[in-house]
């Protein structure tokens, strides 16, 4: 049996649970059609001599559900592409702890989720995947509308003038048109005033 088949067939049987050991970021990720998907494994042990598998699950998991074995990185050879992948398409490199895998020019039928994988003595490690979505127009958020307030309006008290024969002052209404109404008591013009505004 070949390698790459028996290790098909090994992540087909795995029971996918997602590991502390290799923690892919983002968990979700939208991209329009024909743009570039990043997505990150970072491991927690020391992968000196190890190799990083990543795998693609087009549907949701499930008992008929299978892993497409997309590339590997491999501490002597670099990048180990897949048999059936676009190359062009599929680069994976490390930076430090974390094993990069980029897909360009992404097409829809390139959702799906991606896993990245260990192969332990015996066990398989994945991480948690990363579920990539590759939609036509990436949805817009609409801005909120600034809410308009009312200006205020300025009451201009009325100015006060001495007529002959009277005790006191009287108050003369304003020709502003947003004076107040025309009163002789002292305190009435600060009612008329909040009266006019409110």
């Amino acid at each position: 049996m070949r390698p790459r088949l028996w290790l098909l067939l090994a992540a087909q049987l795995a029971v996918l649970r997602g590991s502390s050991v290799l923690q892919q970021t983002p968990a979700y990720i939208k991209v329009q059609t024909n743009k570039m998907a990043t997505l990150s494994c970072e491991a927690k042990i020391s992968l000196s001599n190890m190799r990083i598998y990543w795998l693609r699950q087009r549907q949701a998991p499930s008992s008929d559900s299978h892993h497409e074995f997309l590339a590997l990185w491999d501490s002597t050879k670099g990048t180990v592409h897949g048999e059936e992948v676009e190359q062009e398409k599929i680069a994976v490199f490390r930076d430090a702890s974390r094993f990069i895998l980029n897909l360009t020019s992404v097409k829809p039928e390139d959702s799906g989720i991606y896993f990245c994988m260990i192969i332990g003595s015996p066990e398989l490690t994945f991480g948690k995947g990363t579920q990539l979505s590759v939609v036509d127009f990436l949805p817009t958020t609409a801005q909120p509308t600034k809410k308009s307030t009312p200006k205020k309006r300025v009451c201009r008290l009325p100015r006060p003038v001495t007529q002959k024969g009277l005790k006191g002052k009287v108050f003369q209404e304003s020709l502003s048109p947003d004076a107040c109404m025309e009163t002789t008591a002292i305190l009435q013009p600060y009612r008329s005033c909040l009266a006019h505004g409110s």
